[in-house]
């Protein structure tokens, strides 16, 4: 059995035929946060996190601030000096105690990333996160966008909380013309992860109302996130409006589907992901950050 991996992980790089390919790139998970790791995390205006409530559902949720309000205290030790915006189940999942979660750090600018998966707590100081899981990801299908910080009203999001337990006609719009958005997932006993999914606008598409799909491009080979649905279901998709600040995060449920005539209809897809939505909660206003769009990946699938 392998020390990097799961077994839903490694039953799908197994099936994907990238098993040996797996454990070689697993050599960069570390247990500790590398120096580079720990100055790039300060640089960062925001983080995405996923989460698991009490019912099981998970949520990927985004908090921001100046850089450095997520900084490494040592090498074990993350400290996030923000709370989650009011409406936010993150709130929620904190609340119920120690708690697992995956913590992405994204540059949309510069394509770089980094993941970071252990156990959370919240403090009256913040969320202090302790690593069990450290590694980078490689910069592909990420839109480079430039941040501003903005004039923000804390108690805004409370007044712009919308839930509901299907989708808006304008919110299957902003979906299907998203070309980013953010994925969480967890594996129970085994932790939480949080990851990025982009591609050109339109590469999320809806099966019907409530039941979409994307595609799964190839990567680094690792499939946390596939890995995770393999073994549990529960997933969350996070939208952000990058012009306006607002976030809309979907609770539900996963599968892949390995069928090549699904991969066919999607442009350099190997396989697809497909999700339907149990919960729905949209935010306006939720955060200080604005972003302009820079061009699109050049790994994107034309």
């Amino acid at each position: 059995m392998s020390a990097k991996y799961h077994p839903g992980e490694i039953e799908v790089q197994e099936r994907a035929g990238v098993r040996g390919m797996a454990e070689r790139v697993g050599n960069g998970i570390h247990p500790v946060i590398p120096p580079a790791a720990r100055e790039f995390l300060e640089e960062q205006p925001m983080v995405v996190v996923g989460s698991v409530g009490s019912d099981g559902r998970v949520w990927a949720s985004m908090l921001a601030g100046e850089p450095g309000f997520a900084r490494a205290l040592d090498e074990r030790t993350v400290m996030i000096d923000a709370a989650p915006v009011p409406g936010d189940p993150l709130a929620e999942n904190l609340a119920a105690g120690v708690t697992a979660v995956g913590v992405i750090a994204i540059d949309l600018a510069s394509r770089r990333r980094m993941r970071l998966n252990g156990k959370a707590e919240g403090r009256s100081d913040g969320i202090r996160v302790s690593a069990e899981q450290v590694y980078a990801n490689c910069p592909k299908y990420i839109q480079a966008r430039e941040w501003e910080k903005v004039a923000h009203d804390p108690g805004a999001g409370r007044r712009n909380v919308r839930r509901g337990g299907t989708l808006t006609d304008e919110q299957r719009r902003r979906i299907s013309q998203a070309d980013t958005f953010f994925v969480a997932s967890a594996r129970p006993g085994h932790g939480a992860d949080a990851s990025h999914r982009g591609g050109q606008p339109g590469f999320v598409r809806f099966l019907d109302d409530d039941t979409l799909e994307f595609p799964d491009y190839s990567g680094n080979t690792m499939f946390n996130t596939l890995g995770n649905i393999a073994a549990n279901p529960d997933a969350g998709l996070l939208f952000v409006d990058f012009e306006r600040g607002g976030t809309l995060q979907l609770a539900g449920e996963a599968k892949v589907v390995w069928g090549p005539e699904r991969a066919a209809r999607f442009v350099g897809a190997e396989r697809v992901v497909e999700f339907r939505v149990d919960e729905v909660v949209e935010i306006g206003d939720a955060l200080p950050l604005r972003w302009r769009f820079k061009g699109y990946s050049p790994f994107n699938p034309a």
